[in-house]
């Protein structure tokens, strides 16, 4: 019986020799928390901004939308708050959490219209689009703060 494997697909985990799992990083050096499941967020689905390779948006920062933010996605071409019920989603809201492309926040840093983040929550793959210092501006978060249970286990 042969085992299935999907290497493009990350879970919070990243395979390395021997089957050993790591945990995904976030920017801080810690691991990765979940950024939201309400809604569901991440390339994957599955509520953290991991990234692997099928992810060409770089979906890794865990933001917190604003209005302004969702206008402003909406006039680059990327409708967020637009529900899409063919893909099961149900359009973003101001102050719903969302994994954002890398590059995305970073135009919007550009552009002064950038949302707050959860650095916790955000993958370290971030730190190859914008520095630790940038994120830390509009960080909601820091090294010394636990993270809410979004899961309410």
């Amino acid at each position: 019986m042969s085992e299935y494997t999907h290497s493009s697909l990350f879970s919070p985990y990243d395979f390395i020799k021997e089957k050993t799992l790591i945990p995904a990083k976030n920017v801080l050096g810690g691991e990765l928390q979940s950024c939201s499941v309400n809604p569901r967020t991440g390339f994957y689905r599955d509520g953290c901004c991991n990234t692997g390779p099928d992810d060409v948006g770089v979906h890794t920062v865990c933001v917190v939308v604003t209005a302004e933010f969702l206008e402003f996605s909406k006039a680059r071409g990327n409708d967020l708050s637009t529900p899409m019920p063919m893909y099961r989603f149900s359009g973003l809201k101001p102050g719903d959490q969302w994994c954002l492309c890398a590059e995305r926040w970073k135009e919007a840093l550009l552009a002064d219209k950038a949302p707050a983040v959860i650095l916790a929550a955000t993958h370290e793959a971030t730190l190859q689009y914008v520095t630790l210092e940038e994120l830390e501006r509009y960080a909601l978060d820091g090294e010394e703060v636990e993270m809410p249970d979004i899961f309410g286990e």
